[in-house]
């Protein structure tokens, strides 16, 4: 048995947004504007810094206009909301992307459901978490769609062709993963199981499936021989670790080492999932600002 073939989510996500960037151009082409992506940045978290700093120099490399707000650490909750409301009702501004965590005096849930549905280029408004949860199979995907659960369609529809009929157990039940990519992969056509801590022979579980899906924040936690012969691997997991001489690396929650010599298809830590994130960002925002001006759905 040969080695896994390695799903290369950096090099898809540089042909994503190579596409785009050349969907940007057509568009203004058209004489419609240039896509606006509105970020929003509070407090001064380094990480989320760096975040927000990458994602803004993306849409303007791909053509779009990049708007960045940062505010306060003591920005008021009220005074948060009242920007997303003045962006809300920006024609120039078709993505709004509030940056997480938040202050703990900032609720989470009042900001996000305040986010134009139109303009929710994450995908978490209840609005477009309902509509996933309601898709038929086939539908089209023309609102905004959770980044991570798209790229990790993207990937498997990308290496494994047609997924209709397949069984996927998906490990992990959050509503940032676990779920989206349940119902994205229930619109495919596949089969699903969701399992959590509560599931009863995850291993077993897991020697059925076709397809593994592991996004739970436990490094390396995906045995070797908990994977069927052939089955494509999706690892979600980041997860940094000490190495040698006191250096970090990052892990997945799948044990890269054993599933290699089982798995059909597997995703690398880092390289895999990852890059795709940012990209489906620009993707997502491409949609919004092609339905803003009328036009319809593009594919990927």
């Amino acid at each position: 048995m040969t080695d896994a073939k390695l799903i290369d989510g950096k090099a898809f996500a540089a042909g994503l947004r190579h596409r785009v960037a050349k969907g940007v151009a057509e568009l203004v082409a058209s004489g419609a504007p240039k896509p606006g992506l509105a970020t929003i940045l509070v407090g001064a978290d380094p990480a989320s810094q760096v975040y927000v700093r990458s994602k803004g120099k993306l849409a303007a490399e791909l053509g779009m206009a990049s708007l960045d707000h940062r505010l306060g650490a003591e920005t008021t909750e009220a005074e948060l909301l009242a920007l997303i409301a003045k962006l809300n009702g920006d024609p120039a501004i078709n993505g709004i992307l509030v940056q997480l965590p938040l202050p703990k005096h900032i609720e989470t849930s009042h900001v996000l459901l305040a986010v134009d549905p139109a303009k929710d280029v994450d995908g978490f408004h209840p609005v477009n978490v309902g509509r996933l949860g309601s898709i038929v199979a086939g539908a089209p995907l023309d609102f905004p769609v959770p980044c991570t659960p798209l790229g990790v369609l993207m990937l498997l529809q990308d290496a494994l062709g047609s997924l209709s009929g397949r069984h996927a157990v998906i490990i992990g039940r959050s509503n940032l993963v676990g779920r989206p990519v349940a119902q994205l992969l229930l619109r495919a056509d596949c089969t699903i199981t969701i399992t959590h801590s509560r599931t009863r022979d995850l291993p077993g579980l897991c020697r059925q499936a076709d397809i593994v899906v592991v996004a739970i924040g436990k490094r390396e936690f995906v045995r070797g021989d908990w994977i069927k012969p052939g089955a494509a691997v999706i690892d979600v997991g980041i997860n940094r670790i000490v190495a040698e001489a006191g250096k970090t690396r990052l892990v997945g929650d799948a044990d890269f080492a054993e599933i290699l010599p089982v798995a059909g298809y597997l995703t690398p830590v880092p390289g895999g999932v990852g890059p795709m994130t940012v990209a489906c960002l620009m993707f997502n925002t491409l949609q919004a600002a092609r339905r803003a001006a009328g036009l319809p759905f593009a594919s990927a």
